[in-house]
């Protein structure tokens, strides 16, 4: 059963009926999906994708999917979910456009990484980031995420997959020194959905997933699980789910 979690700032909550406006919101912002590497779903299948959540994901385990709250607001997604591209799990995030540039995605990346560790029992963790995603980039460098090697999608796209040991990003002292460099950079412009890969360059995201064109929340271009896949799709919207929902480990916030 998926957890409560908390952070600093966070609260990671299972997603509940009465949550499916706001997840649709976020999933239709042309900003989120951009850095999510998705194009815009119509809004009766991203309602599909989260009654999948409700009805299927949750009650056979599937794997750990989140609202993200910030002082009783609906700020974005989060999940931790095997990934198809490596045998592992992926990180996914995404933050909706007016809470980038916080350095509220590096808190949720750190969040996710600490629940990896303490309650999956998981020694390493993956993101799929985009190599246009300048900043999403940057954040997994602060993080500690290491560089495994580049997936190239059917469009020429290339997503930076990336590792990282749970312990590492989820200690304390990481989380202290992360929240400080984060908060010190400025959100140029726009940027990306934090928690989620951001194209490189992006303007001021941040994130752990969301390449453009590449998978998403967990892991997309090989086909795993992902949301996307659960409501017949392809994800969030098939994005960042894997490629698809979940997609979302971060479709960024530059932060």
């Amino acid at each position: 059963m998926t957890p409560e979690l908390r952070t600093e700032r966070l609260e990671f909550l299972p997603y509940r009926p009465e949550h499916e406006d706001v997840f649709v919101e976020l999933l239709r912002d042309e900003e989120v999906c951009r850095w999510m590497g998705q194009d815009l779903v119509p809004e009766p299948q991203i309602r599909e994708v989260f009654r999948a959540i409700l009805t299927d994901i949750y009650p056979q385990g599937r794997f750990d999917v989140w609202g993200l709250w910030l002082a009783g607001r609906y700020i974005g997604h989060a999940e931790v979910k095997p990934t198809g591209n490596v045998e592992g799990h992926e990180l996914v995030t995404a933050l909706a456009p007016g809470y980038w540039g916080q350095g509220l995605g590096g808190e949720a990346v750190r969040g996710l990484l600490r629940h990896a560790a303490e309650n999956l029992g998981l020694t390493e963790a993956y993101g799929m980031v985009g190599a246009e995603n300048t900043a999403s980039l940057a954040m997994c460098h602060r993080l500690g995420f290491r560089h495994l090697r580049d997936v190239v999608g059917d469009d020429g796209s290339v997503t930076k997959l990336l590792v990282i040991p749970t312990a590492e990003g989820g200690s304390e002292g990481a989380s202290r020194t992360a929240v400080e460099a984060t908060a010190r950079t400025p959100a140029p412009g726009v940027g990306t959905t934090d928690g989620g890969p951001v194209p490189a360059g992006a303007r001021g995201a941040e994130g752990v997933t969301g390449a453009p064109g590449a998978t998403g929340t967990a892991g997309a271009a090989s086909g795993e699980d992902h949301l996307a896949e659960v409501a017949g799709g392809e994800g969030l919207a098939g994005a960042a789910i894997g490629e698809g929902l979940a997609g979302a480990a971060s479709a960024g916030e530059a932060g």
